[in-house]
């Protein structure tokens, strides 16, 4: 691998939030910033809630969304490996994106090295103590028998249905959220994990608050924040990682950054 390349990370796009026509605008942005970083990518992680709504029926998808999906099949088709974690409002995605796109799907937290970091990547949503109201719901959300019975509604109705659903559910109508140091669920799962075995960064999308909150000396964990309000993104070189707002007509923006201790 080239010594220029990097690895990218973004989540909680959104698409379909509150219409097609509306998210259009956003998705363009997204895709220009897929084109920027397109030549210095050697992964690209998507850590979810890229689309406000998705189900996929046996031989049915949501409409739309085409210029994002044609330029993931740019990346997987020019060997960049592409990872996709459902989020809690894409979490009915099934096979649609490994079997056309290449895409390898994450509907769990994971550990991986990478250029000499060691990272757990997520969503986010669910982990940690307490809020046992949302895990019982995201319980019932994943339930085969639940995607079984939603599957037989018609297209038509269902897709309506579940995109009316998500945009009244959504954060009781708030789009950002005040990241609380300490008291998050996160940062509770986090130290958790750290008493366990190091990692040098924690990933997480879900709170749309771009952050990099200090763990210890030598670890870190990152909100990457979203692109409906802040347009942000992580990026890691092996030395350093950036956490980055997007600048469609300029140099992008450099938020917060942190270093692998003795880097």
């Amino acid at each position: 691998m080239s010594q220029d390349k990097k690895i990218y990370f973004a989540s909680d796009l959104h698409l379909g939030l509150p219409n097609l026509e509306k998210s259009l605008p956003r998705e363009k942005m997204f895709v220009s910033w897929l084109d920027e970083i397109y030549p210095s990518t050697s992964e690209l992680y998507l850590l979810g809630d890229i689309f406000d709504f998705w189900f996929e029926y046996r031989r049915v998808v949501p409409k739309g969304y085409t210029r994002f999906l044609g330029k993931i099949a740019q990346f997987t088709d020019s060997g960049i490996p592409v990872h996709f974690f459902t989020g809690n409002h894409d979490v009915w995605m099934f096979d649609y994106f490994e079997k056309e796109l290449g895409v390898t799907i994450h509907r769990e937290p994971i550990v991986r090295e990478l250029l000499g970091a060691r990272f757990l990547l997520a969503h986010g949503d669910g982990l940690g103590p307490g809020d046992p109201g949302y895990k019982l719901l995201k319980r019932i959300f994943t339930s085969p028998t639940l995607q079984w019975l939603f599957a037989k509604l018609h297209p038509n109705f269902s897709l309506w249905f579940g995109n009316q659903w998500s945009v009244s559910s959504r954060y009781s109508k708030e789009i950002t959220h005040n990241f609380r140091g300490e008291e998050e669920q996160i940062t509770k799962f986090s130290r958790i994990k750290l008493s366990d075995e190091h990692f040098d960064f924690f990933i997480f999308g879900h709170w749309h608050s771009p952050i990099i909150y200090p763990l210890a000396d030598n670890s870190n964990l990152t909100v990457l924040g979203d692109w409906l309000v802040s347009n942000t993104y992580g990026v890691w070189d092996g030395e350093q990682f950036n956490l980055m707002r997007y600048n469609p007509n300029g140099q992008d923006e450099v938020i917060s950054s942190a270093s692998l201790k003795g880097k």
